[in-house]
């Protein structure tokens, strides 16, 4: 496959600009590049969800038109999107075989025949535990991922195109995901392989391409390169270390005794002004479940929050907020965005009394100003704050979801997995900003399934497994080996 000079415009943005790639078969060519490169793009140019302005689509040396997604699907490409593709009211074998289902002599769908080659492509990825006919909205996120991948499988294809196929999945899953990787090289499948994670790129990669600002930056062999060079090439700056800064105060903000909710029990911990504290553990330990009860978005079943040394009752988001506390959920876009509002709508939804006071001619004024103030402090990459959400990177997404609590001022900020599908530059801003809260008294409870992102940012962390709070280890003590022992609950806390 190769993709000549690839152009593609949209309002106000050039989201490619003569980019041309190239896939052996047989081969895993990684594509990096920050938030907004335009990797996204070149791959709906490629899958048929977007048509290029110029440039050319090259298939076993002949020139092709990609005009939808079934003509790509019908000349072997499948894709398994970074976002969530699947359909929550539909079973696994009808998203699985989805326009694709095994039919009999008279037109009908063979059920038997779909859900016997559903097991088959689930058993191939160690879902043995997993149902055909079981709806897909029951699935945690890291199933589901893998569902996507059971998808993508089910056509076949020459060319597989895998967009973060691990942010959502636990370890073991992605270990299944490599071998599967493996087995398709065999096989001459070519896969173009998108990852935030530097590790997986030259772990399974046998080349890499970098993109920046819509524009080719360099094709490398993973053998003659370094993850250093990479990160040059991909951003072109010095990026923030994750250097630790101690902004612990001895003044204790928030108060968990014996909270209780669905998927954990009995959780205790205590939360210091100034402090970053980690959360870790591995998918499915209680951490979300956790913050969504603290946060007032689930019911508590028992137990005590004490904000500031008085026991609060949180019932509902709204309770949170006026306590001082704010909440950066895990799934941005289905939690976190109104996508199909501006830039500005979404930075000022945390806070309507924007303008209040004032004339209502002035409020939009108001609004803007308000707006310019955190794209400008965050370095929110939009042509401008008008802008639909859903058109803007990932990275740039979590920025927003960011800025409208930092509007709030909270004393108490939740994040769940803040660095989630977003680059290193993306990243290194996030840490910056972290540092900077923290030095002026927020204080942070922090979920991530990063391990170096914890022992790098953190004061304490604590460790979650299987609904427990089996471990609270001091910095001193931080090492990976003994929060993954606490963490698959090999260890608990005497």
């Amino acid at each position: 496959m190769e993709l000549k000079q690839i152009t593609k415009t949209y309002p106000g943005v050039v989201a490619l600009e003569n980019v041309s790639f190239d896939l052996f078969k047989g081969e895993v060519h990684a594509l990096r590049g920050e938030n907004g490169a335009g990797k996204s793009t070149l791959m709906n140019v490629l899958s048929g969800n977007q048509q290029p302005d110029v440039g050319q689509i090259i298939l076993q040396g002949k020139i092709v038109e990609l005009a939808n997604q079934k003509q790509a699907q019908d000349q072997g490409i499948g894709i398994v999107y970074q976002e969530k593709s699947l359909v929550n009211e539909l079973s696994v074998a009808d998203n699985v075989f989805a326009g694709n289902q095994p039919c009999n002599h008279w037109g009908f769908i063979d059920r038997g025949a779909l859900h016997a080659k559903t097991r088959a492509l689930l058993e191939r990825l160690g879902l043995e535990d997993i149902q055909p006919d079981q709806l897909v909205s029951s699935l945690s996120p890291g199933k589901q991922q893998m569902v996507e991948i059971a998808k993508a499988l089910s056509q076949t294809p020459n060319i597989l195109i895998l967009d973060e196929p691990t942010a959502a999945i636990s370890e073991q899953d992605t270990s299944i995901v490599f071998e599967i990787i493996k087995d398709l090289k065999k096989t001459g499948v070519g896969i173009i392989y998108i990852s935030h994670r530097m590790s997986e790129v030259f772990a399974i990669a046998d080349r890499v391409t970098v993109l920046k600002d819509g524009k080719f930056q360099g094709v490398q062999k993973t053998n003659d390169t370094n993850i250093e060079e990479i990160i040059r090439l991909m951003v072109g700056r010095d990026l923030q270390d994750l250097n630790y800064q101690d902004h612990y105060r001895d003044v204790r903000v928030m108060q968990v005794d014996n909270l209780t909710g669905r998927g954990f029990s009995s959780v205790s911990f205590t939360l210091n002004q100034g402090e970053i504290l980690g959360l870790a553990g591995l998918v499915g330990a209680g951490r979300t479940e956790l913050a969504r009860v603290i946060f007032g978005v689930d019911k508590k079943y028992g137990g005590t929050v004490l904000i500031n040394g008085q026991d609060v009752d949180i019932r509902h988001p709204q309770d949170a907020i006026k306590w001082g506390l704010g909440y950066l959920p895990e799934h941005r876009k289905e939690q976190g965005l109104f996508l199909d509002m501006s830039v500005m709508e979404n930075l000022v939804s945390t806070d309507l009394n924007v303008g209040s006071g004032k004339q209502i001619w002035t409020v939009p004024n108001a609004m803007k100003k308000t707006a310019d103030h955190f794209v400008e402090k965050l370095d929110i990459r939009t042509p401008s704050i008008y802008q639909q959400v859903v058109h803007l990177s990932g990275g740039n997404q979590q920025k927003i979801v960011l800025a409208k609590w930092l509007m709030l001022n909270p004393a108490i900020l939740i994040v769940d997995e803040p660095t989630h599908g977003i680059d290193v530059g993306a990243k290194s801003e996030i840490y910056r900003l972290f540092n900077e809260l923290s030095a002026a008294g927020t204080s942070i409870l922090m979920i991530s399934s990063e391990l170096t992102e914890l022992i790098g940012l953190c004061d304490r962390i604590l460790v979650m497994s299987q609904g427990e709070m089996t471990a609270s280890i001091d910095r001193m003590d931080f090492s990976e080996e003994q929060i993954m022992q606490y963490s698959s609950g090999l260890k608990k806390m005497t």
